[in-house]
């Protein structure tokens, strides 16, 4: 029997050497996420047990309170609606989304940049400008409403804005490059041959697209739908400007409990339990890519 080779001595010492390298490389990384990851959720976690005290001081005593108070129907009802209008932004973002992303990757690499260039240009303002642009669309004599009445399909302003519909579109007009980069960077690397194939041997253009690359891109449109879910149920401020404070989510009950109320036990566990939502949402994304699902479709 052959014995197995063994590495020379001085590859063996080097490689030790190194490695303790690589490992006081990655201390500032340690550090830097105990000190502002892992610690501010500590300290959230904890502060959600503790109690209020006076206006603005928390008393140190466990108390299970803060959680008790969730459930409570006006609190209910605020998950439910950040949850449900999650759930349109998210459906309108994968019907948009998905179709723009798919069609970019087989258009040429000259158009492909263009097309990217014009996607990524309204980050390169704030995210408050893009909103309140929305604001002068919407707006009562505004241009949707110019545009409407001369073309004579209404006689008179309509209410666009501080509604549930306009919350909802300024949700898509920030979350959807996210569903078409993602959506993109999937059929980048689609094998358009086996689509070609599919077509010679008689499928007809839905057929191959459910059979072939759909499957293909379902990698892509899922993280596309964790990108918009999660955010959606927390940017409250699309929900500020846009709805009026019509339109309440999680984000925005936080909000008031830390700077109005100031009620920071609270508003921590408000947090905590958003968080345990969303952390879910991604166990379950992981578990759907990792039980074999996705591949059992391909």
């Amino acid at each position: 029997m052959m014995k197995p080779m063994r590495a020379p001595a001085g590859q063996d010492a080097g490689q030790k050497r190194i490695r303790p390298r690589r490992e006081a490389a990655l201390i500032p990384m340690y550090l830097f996420t105990l000190a502002f990851v892992v610690g501010p959720l500590l300290y959230m976690i904890a502060l959600s047990f503790m109690r209020r005290q006076g206006a603005w001081g928390v008393e140190a005593a466990f108390s299970l309170r803060n959680y008790l108070r969730i459930p409570e129907p006006v609190y209910l009802e605020t998950f439910k609606q950040s949850i449900k209008l999650a759930l349109y932004s998210t459906f309108a973002t994968v019907i948009l989304g998905y179709p723009f992303g798919y069609f970019m990757a087989r258009f040429s690499p000259k158009w492909r940049n263009r097309v990217m260039i014009l996607l990524i240009i309204p980050f390169w303002t704030s995210a408050l400008m893009r909103l309140y642009g929305w604001i002068i669309v919407f707006r009562a004599n505004g241009l949707l409403d110019s545009i409407l009445i001369k073309l004579r399909l209404t006689t008179e302003p309509l209410r666009f804005l501080y509604n549930y519909p306009s919350v909802v579109t300024g949700m898509i007009y920030a979350l959807l490059p996210f569903m078409i980069y993602s959506v993109f960077a999937s059929a980048e690397k689609l094998d358009w041959g086996l689509v070609e194939a599919a077509r010679i041997m008689g499928a007809s253009r839905l057929r191959a697209f459910l059979n072939i690359s759909l499957p293909l891109t379902m990698p892509g449109l899922f993280s596309g739908v964790i990108l918009t879910f999660i955010p959606s149920m927390g940017l409250y401020y699309i929900a500020d400007i846009l709805g009026g404070n019509k339109v309440i989510l999680v984000g925005s009950l936080i909000y008031e409990q830390l700077m109005n109320v100031h009620d920071w036990p609270f508003a921590a566990a408000l947090s905590v339990v958003l968080m345990i939502l969303t952390s879910l949402f991604l166990y379950l994304y992981r578990c759907l890519t990792r039980s074999g699902e996705l591949e059992g479709l391909i």
